[in-house]
């Protein structure tokens, strides 16, 4: 197998710092928090996958490389899975984690999925749960995906849809975020820089142009739950949590904790949200 040489510039500079800095520190710190409020969507990637014994598998932005160990799982031992990921705290727990679940088909690579040397038809599937939002050109990234794929590969992957009052996961948080507005307090740059790449491929008009390089290309509304704490007393710790060292007064903590109140049950504090299954195919 060939590979490409890669000589531009770090197009994505500013993700690579954030997800090397607190947010990826956080995000690996909270790794089982951050599972269970995806855990919802993981059966409906592999079921749109279709991953078969002695695939190799790429996973996009791996993150602590949950969805990475399962798709090997998938694999088997003749199937191998490689997860790809700019952050190093990320990567650092996923290598921890796949020790020790012993899991032995699995590796790791730090790398930008846009620009990274991947081996020309090196993959029969890339998949990606929320990790293919971040590059600064996303045909780019996704065209780089499609040389690593054999001809007939499959692409899937789930990315948030546009945020609406329609949506509870939606309408709460941009009340808890409205909350913690009032005491005057802005989000952090690095915050917001997370969240404007998190949307950007919430439009499918741009998933589907970002998409050139593919056929069989189809966008697909999923209903999901996401999971958010034990009760909302615990849903709020998480939230507060991604910024290490804010305290808020005791009678915005109540109005935060009421504001969830009305999605916590027997279950835990849990929304319907909506996202984008994207699924492709590299042509032959």
């Amino acid at each position: 197998m060939t590979t490409h040489t890669r000589t531009e510039a770090r197009p994505n500079a500013r993700q690579e710092e954030l997800w090397n800095g607190p947010i990826g520190r956080h995000w690996a710190e909270q790794q089982d928090r951050y599972d269970a409020m995806s855990g919802d969507l993981n059966d409906r990637l592999f079921a749109a996958a279709r991953i078969s014994g002695g695939a190799r598998v790429l996973d996009i932005g791996c993150g602590a490389g949950t969805v990475t160990r399962i798709a090997a799982r998938l694999a088997g031992p003749d199937g191998h899975a490689v997860g790809v990921d700019i952050s190093a705290p990320l990567l650092e727990r996923a290598r921890a984690r796949t020790a020790t679940e012993a899991v032995t088909n699995v590796s790791y690579e730090r790398g930008d999925a846009q620009t990274h040397d991947f081996p020309d038809g090196g993959f029969d599937v890339a998949i990606s749960r929320g990790g293919v939002m971040f590059f600064a050109d996303h045909a780019a990234a996704f065209g780089n995906v499609a040389r690593a794929l054999r001809p007939g590969g499959r692409l899937v992957f789930v990315c948030p849809q546009p945020a609406s009052p329609d949506i509870e996961e939606s309408r709460a948080l941009g009340l808890l975020a409205g909350l913690l507005g009032a005491e005057g307090a802005a989000p952090s740059s690095d915050h917001t820089d997370a969240r404007a790449a998190m949307a950007s491929l919430s439009d499918p008009a741009h998933i589907r142009r970002s998409l050139a390089a593919y056929a069989e290309v189809a966008v697909t509304s999923l209903p999901v739950e996401t999971y958010w704490g034990r009760d909302p007393s615990d849903a709020i710790d998480f939230l507060l949590s991604r910024t290490p060292g804010r305290v808020v007064p005791r009678v915005t903590r109540k109005a935060l904790e009421d504001a969830l109140s009305p999605y916590a049950g027997g279950r835990g504090v849990r929304m319907q949200a909506r996202v984008w299954l994207v699924t492709a195919v590299r042509p032959s």
